[in-house]
């Protein structure tokens, strides 16, 4: 019980604290929530995107899994996308993995984890679609780093190709995509994309860049 009462001690220092410089601030947004952010990120306790990004409640609508996925059968994330892009009317969609994802490591293995192998399937795919150039990188850790970097960048591409975001781009109603990487070790963000907001920028992004989110 104890921690669960710090949870709520912290909360009222919290409220305390911005409550002093904005007496409004929390009734200023209890009416209707306006994000300029959609962050789809990893379910890892060490990625909490707002405190990351340091944004104040109320500018990001967030959706987590185990290793940010974005797949086509997933209607979790879908219903976000859809609410967040066509009724929340969000500028920018935000893909962001982290190093020392175990979501990627386990699926980078050959170990049996039972359910969530379904889960990692799609990360496995990309592990064989780049597996020459993975095993050209001899560190291990150096190894690891990229298939994050690929498993974003995978995102990215698989989000642009949602109908929703490409019904979204036909009525000139264009959210940028952007892929980036959050390093737990020095706590910075690191871009991979950014401003992804068309076809023809996802062509660019095909063409330039095939070996980093395949075909």
């Amino acid at each position: 019980m104890e921690n669960i009462r710090r949870l709520f001690a912290q909360n009222r220092d919290l409220v305390a604290d911005i409550t002093k410089n904005d007496p409004e601030f929390f009734k200023k947004r209890a009416g209707k929530q306006e994000p300029h952010f959609l962050f789809i990120g990893c379910a890892d306790s060490r990625v909490p995107a707002e405190t990351l990004t340091g944004v104040a409640p109320g500018e990001m609508f967030v959706h987590r899994n185990i290793a940010n996925q974005v797949r086509s059968v997933d209607l979790n994330l879908l219903s976000v996308l859809q609410y967040g892009v066509e009724v929340l009317d969000v500028k920018h969609v935000i893909v962001c993995g982290h190093y020392e994802c175990g979501g990627v490591k386990a699926a980078m293995g050959d170990q049996n984890y039972g359910l969530v192998d379904h889960w990692l399937a799609g990360i496995r795919d990309t592990c064989n679609r780049h597996e020459q150039e993975l095993q050209r990188i001899g560190d291990d850790d150096r190894r690891f780093r990229r298939v994050v970097d690929l498993n974003v960048l995978r995102q990215v591409y698989n989000l642009a190709r949602t109908p929703i975001v490409q019904t979204a781009w036909k009525r000139g109603r264009r959210p940028m995509l952007h892929g980036m990487v959050y390093d737990i070790h020095d706590g910075l963000l690191k871009e991979l994309v950014l401003q992804v907001d068309g076809n023809d920028r996802v062509a660019e992004l095909l063409e330039t860049t095939r070996r980093s989110i395949g075909d």
